[in-house]
């Protein structure tokens, strides 16, 4: 991570639109890293921001409001903190990347095990895309 750096999550940095999100799921490739199904779409873009996010925990899974709400700010919490392994290496290209984390559990996790598991789906989505980079 570079020094000095914010940790920050603006709305900026949020997925938002009906078109958005419905390309993500539509065309993004996907993967499992429990307890998270992971969708992220990379495509070229000058914007400034890089990397936007979208936080799913469906009613399906955890019924009460208060433990969706609950895991939703522990998915905000690790990757607000860990964002930066996935920034490294975008800062180096003009790409944009929509990423959906949904949760597939149907039990609430701890902060331990859910920060764990976004940075190991963060790590191979920065992986995924190095991959692709090196075969074109």
């Amino acid at each position: 991570m570079v020094e000095g750096q914010r940790f920050t999550f603006k709305k900026e940095e949020r997925v938002t639109g009906n078109k958005r999100i419905s390309i993500l799921f539509a065309r993004g490739r996907s993967f499992l890293v429990y307890p998270f199904k992971v969708v992220f779409y990379e495509y070229e873009c000058i914007a400034p921001e890089t990397v936007s996010v979208l936080i799913s925990i469906p009613k399906k899974r955890l019924k009460r409001a208060t433990a969706r709400n609950r895991m939703k700010r522990l998915v905000r919490e690790a990757y607000r903190v860990n964002k930066g392994l996935l920034l490294s290496h975008l800062l180096t290209e003009n790409h944009r990347v929509d990423i959906a984390f949904v949760y597939v559990k149907d039990e609430i996790s701890g902060y331990d095990k859910v920060e764990k598991s976004v940075c190991r789906s963060l790590r191979e989505i920065s992986n995924k895309l190095k991959e692709e980079k090196e075969e074109c």
